[in-house]
């Protein structure tokens, strides 16, 4: 976790046989709510609120280490 309360995440997408990764960042306090990130990105207010998922192409989502 980044000192600004944010989680990187890379989420992985799907298109006509075509993938895609995006790394973005999260609310670390919006992860405790869920069992499955992929399920915090999809449904949780504050996520949505900072980005647009395409949750039909929307394959994997995982939390990355400090780059």
């Amino acid at each position: 976790m980044s000192d600004d309360g944010m989680v990187k995440v890379r989420l992985l997408f799907v298109d006509d046989g075509e993938y895609h990764h995006e790394k973005v960042s999260i609310p670390a306090s919006s992860l405790d709510a869920y069992d499955r990130l992929i399920d915090c990105v999809r449904e949780d207010e504050a996520v949505l609120k900072r980005l647009h998922v395409d949750v039909d192409r929307l394959v994997s989502a995982y939390v990355l280490d400090d780059e």
